[in-house]
């Protein structure tokens, strides 16, 4: 993962609220490969919609997803049922946005040949809810935390000349300078 797109900026903390009369839909191959992303979902995620097709639908996982929810999707569904959960999303500009997921497959004569997923809103209670189960699940399966910190500018441009002198990202020398304690 890139640590320096989630830079001191913070641009993760930009929410883009899905529109309560829109859905946004997807198609993928078997793998995961997009072939259709409908306009919803190109303006929400920031991208458009040829940007989209071809590529894996995990361009727009956001790094506080945990892993095993999306084992758990894959699991349901490469068994033929139909999945329903949370997800979290980021976009293009590095924001993020909040669906309720249905994933399941696409019949043609019997055959799995494609999966489809169908996004709307969730709610901002629904969304705190899930933000603290994430943030909980990613702890037991990576040991990695998502933390909020308010730092004064002085200690901001501290960090960033220690990460530009060191080579490392501003996450990474975070750590370090941290682990020192």
């Amino acid at each position: 993962m890139n640590e320096d797109r989630f830079s001191l900026e913070f641009n993760l903390f930009v929410e883009t609220e899905v529109p309560r009369d829109e859905l946004i839909v997807s198609r993928t191959n078997l793998q995961g490969v997009i072939t259709f992303a409908n306009q919803t979902f190109a303006e929400i995620s920031g991208y458009s919609p040829e940007e989209l097709i071809g590529k894996p639908h995990n361009i727009v996982r956001h790094p506080d997803m945990p892993t095993s929810v999306f084992h758990t999707l894959w699991e349901t569904i490469q068994a033929k049922k139909t999945w329903k959960g949370y997800v979290k999303n980021l976009r293009r500009d590095g924001g993020y946005y909040w669906v309720e997921a249905v994933v399941s497959g696409v019949y043609k004569k019997g055959a799995l040949t494609e999966y489809k997923s169908i996004r709307s809103p969730v709610t901002s209670e629904m969304k705190i809810k899930m933000q603290n189960h994430y943030d909980k699940l990613r702890l037991e399966e990576d040991a990695i935390a998502r933390s909020v910190a308010y730092l004064s500018r002085d200690n901001i441009e501290k960090l960033s000349r220690l990460a530009d002198e060191s080579g490392l990202s501003k996450n990474e020398t975070l750590n370090q300078a941290i682990a020192k304690l």
